[in-house]
């Protein structure tokens, strides 16, 4: 049998703020920018999750598509819609709350579940905007 990638697309929207509080008021507008506004901004997120795996000669799949989506609402989609990374999502407390922080603290919510049912987490895509994104691997 061959290897097969597959992904699976979901949305969600959420607020945050980017701030060092080891730093002055100055470096934190100068680093993050917009990003550091003290009545936090939001982003409509798009992630895409890539599994990998053999097809099963039974149903032809690698992974039941509407498992993995079961999978990404309950770890992902719920807990982050519509809330604030910084103050509602107790996986991201005390965290930087950048793109590229998110991006790993999902990969570390959905890798055991995505693994109970026979299927590698691949990678994961999360577009910030539509112009910014970021893969994560799993790498240490």
């Amino acid at each position: 049998m061959k290897t097969v990638y597959v992904t699976r697309r979901e949305r969600f929207n959420a607020a945050h703020k980017l701030w060092n509080h080891d730093w002055s008021d100055e470096k934190n507008h100068e680093v993050f920018g917009k990003c550091a506004n003290p009545n936090w901004h939001g982003h409509n997120y798009e992630i895409h999750v890539t599994i990998k795996g053999e097809p099963a000669p039974d149903t032809g799949y690698c992974m039941d598509l509407k498992v993995l989506s079961k999978i990404l609402k309950e770890h992902v989609v719920e807990p982050l819609d519509h809330k604030n990374l910084n103050l509602d999502v107790p996986w991201m407390k005390g965290k930087m709350a950048s793109t590229e922080i998110l991006i790993i603290e999902i990969w570390n919510q959905i890798f055991e579940p995505i693994k109970k049912v026979g299927c590698t987490l691949h990678g994961i895509r999360l577009y910030e905007t539509e112009n910014n994104y970021a893969d994560y691997f799993g790498e240490e």
